[in-house]
């Protein structure tokens, strides 16, 4: 392992970590492209990973032999477009495959065939079909997508910038004072360019999506398919306030241009995290897996002096990047009397619930719905290569599917997101079989009277999803030939996701910008002089986006620069 005279290391979650020699790095994706830009402005960057397979939860595993799955992490859309263009990441093998329709929800109904909705970027054709449950629906669909684009519009900026430095606010020279008032500008324009609908959108911000998309709908399917992107991965219901904001964050990606567009990644998630390594590496950086990370290295002054790997080696560096969680990174990579008691209360009370539980499986045939049914020949249809979502009839089943997990009970009509990358990617699978991504909620933590998730517990609730599926598509069980089960503690323990949330901590208004992961450490530096967080903990948040590691590099690239 090299030593580092200067430089950077990056990690990642407990799960990934990342060192680099100049900066050190503990990986994911986000280290990932950290370290790639911090190679590229001179320092010498060496990232540390604890699994055998870089990219946190962006991974491709054969968990089953033959079949290979984005084990964890699964759909892409919200990579910035400037990491894109930067990183080459196309000439590095990079390879999208966009889905269009991209929704289906088919419907449990007494008539035969049972209706269902499908969604996509035919604007005529999706409107055709919200207008089999309403055509008032039909003619307000344009008029709602155009409104939640120009407020993602709006907000596109702040998510390549930290958030602004209140503390900094007011101090230092006048010349220091106005640099500072600089920092305001991103959040400026956002108001400016919503204008006089300001207020609609900040009730979009702290509303129940279950409200606004009332104010907008009258046909249940469509409302309960709009609002699963107000909940994923969050342990709320449509009916919570400040749910909506959850659904803009899932709206705000684009691909190859066309804005909230989601696709598959060629060859897995594992596929783009490799991609991002790649570019890292062709810029000079240091990639090395299985090389967990015990503690970081503090000086005499408490500064960051790089980490202690868990074999005992020690790994020198000026600056040290985290891709882990905050708890992962403050409360168990740090002493905590090196650290504020407030700081070290903040952490500990973040809200870190997940309600998720992913499910891989292996099919020897493509499901056959109901209300789509299959062709003779068994080739995939346009509804195949979709998000399809089940349990979606209504916003209702949706909040009692929620009641449950908050009682402590997996929901016994769980919100089912299905999604078969196969029907693109052939690839992943033996000819005629498939991958199904099962992204599953609601299931608490921890059950209720205490009880944790044995393999009784994990193999129950997944008969319970499948017979959810069987109902929908009958068959899917006899097609089955291996599955892959991962609850929250499982998604804790082998991704390094706090809790197994999917957003190292909730999306909700009290933990985003100013305030994530904590009030006055929103800019990516944290207590420790020389210690950066740059995974999904800190600004802007969740989701395969690569913002946090880009943003938390060019602020360690400008400290190491005044060193």
């Amino acid at each position: 392992m090299p030593q580092a005279r200067r430089g950077a290391l990056c990690c990642g979650p407990i799960t990934s970590t990342r060192l680099c020699s100049s900066p050190s790095l503990l990986a994911g994706h986000n280290g990932l492209v950290a370290a790639a830009y911090l190679q590229q402005a001179g320092l010498r960057t060496a990232v540390l990973e604890k699994r055998h397979v870089l990219g946190g939860a962006a991974v491709t595993e054969e968990i089953v032999p033959g079949f290979k799955f984005s084990r964890a992490s699964y759909l892409l859309s919200l990579l910035r477009p400037q990491i894109y263009a930067d990183l080459e990441l196309q000439r590095h093998g990079l390879r999208v495959l966009p889905r269009d329709p991209y929704s289906f929800t088919p419907l449990l109904e007494d008539r035969s065939p049972p209706r269902s909705l499908l969604l996509g970027h035919d604007m005529a054709q999706t409107q055709q079909q919200i207008a089999q449950f309403s055509q008032k629906d039909a003619q307000a669909y344009p008029k709602y997508e155009a409104f939640m684009r120009r407020m993602v519009l709006a907000l596109d900026p702040l998510l390549d910038a930290p958030p602004v430095d209140t503390a900094a606010l007011g101090k230092g020279s006048l010349l220091q004072q106005l640099r500072n008032l600089q920092t305001l500008k991103p959040l400026l324009q956002a108001g400016l360019a919503l204008g006089q609908q300001l207020p609609l959108y900040y009730e979009v911000l702290t509303a129940p999506i279950s409200k606004i998309l009332d104010h907008w709908f009258e046909s249940e399917p469509l409302k309960a398919t709009l609002a699963t992107d107000a909940v994923i991965g969050a342990m709320a219901s449509p009916h919570t306030p400040g749910s909506g904001y959850v659904l803009l964050h899932h709206v705000m990606g684009e691909l190859e241009g066309r804005r909230g567009a989601w696709g598959y990644v060629a060859g897995g998630m594992g596929a783009l995290s490799q991609a991002i390594a790649q570019a890292a590496t062709a810029r000079g950086a240091h990639i090395f897996a299985e090389k967990a990370v015990c503690h970081v290295l503090l000086g005499r002054a408490g500064e960051a002096q790089g980490v202690v790997l868990e074999d005992g080696t020690e790994v020198r560096s000026k600056l040290v990047l985290s891709n882990a969680s905050p708890q992962i990174t403050f409360l168990e990579l740090i002493p905590q009397e090196q650290l504020p008691k407030d700081f070290v209360q903040r952490i500990r009370q973040l809200d870190t619930r997940s309600p998720v539980t992913k499910i891989n499986v292996a099919v020897d045939r493509l499901p056959s719905f109901l209300a789509a049914p299959n062709a003779r020949d068994g080739q995939p249809l346009p509804h195949h290569q979709c998000s399809i979502h089940l349990n979606c009839e209504g916003t209702q089943l949706l909040h009692q599917a929620f009641t449950e997990a908050a009682h402590g009970h997996p929901s016994s009509r769980p919100m089912i997101e299905l999604c078969i990358p196969s029907v693109l990617d052939p690839g992943l699978a033996p000819p005629g079989c498939h991958v199904v991504s099962l992204f599953t909620q609601y299931t608490p933590s921890v059950l209720a009277g205490g009880r944790s998730w044995d393999e009784q517990a994990r193999n129950a609730y997944a008969d319970t999803v499948f017979d959810c599926i069987e109902d929908y598509a009958p068959g899917f069980k006899a097609s089955v030939i291996g599955r892959d089960i991962l609850t929250p503690p499982d998604l804790e323990r082998i991704f390094g996701l706090p809790g197994g949330n999917i957003f190292h901590g909730g999306m909700s208004l009290d933990q985003l910008y100013f305030a994530r992961p904590v009030p006055s450490y929103s800019g990516y530096r944290s207590p420790v002089p020389g210690l950066y967080l740059c995974g999904s903990g800190a600004h802007p948040g969740g989701g395969v986006m690569g913002a946090a590691g880009r943003n938390a590099a060019q602020v360690a690239i400008k400290d190491f620069r005044h060193l």
